[in-house]
């Protein structure tokens, strides 16, 4: 499962992390943008991993959102 981290910054907008894949760290206007983008980059970065051979979170249940 790959757990998205979310928070609302000092200045309004959102910020989206998923911790078990370093780098993907997302800001967007609103809750569900950052989410949409935290989930597109994952996804960006599991699939290179793949290509590469190289080890990726369990994908039996993709996502799960924690704010």
């Amino acid at each position: 499962m790959i757990v998205i981290e979310t928070e609302q910054d000092t200045d309004g907008r959102w910020i989206a992390e998923v911790p078990d894949l370093p780098g993907v760290m997302v800001y967007s206007e609103d809750h569900d943008g950052a989410i949409a983008r935290a989930k597109a980059m994952a996804l960006r970065i599991i699939a290179e991993r793949l290509e590469n051979g190289e080890e990726v979170p369990d994908l039996e249940s993709l996502f799960a959102t924690h704010a």
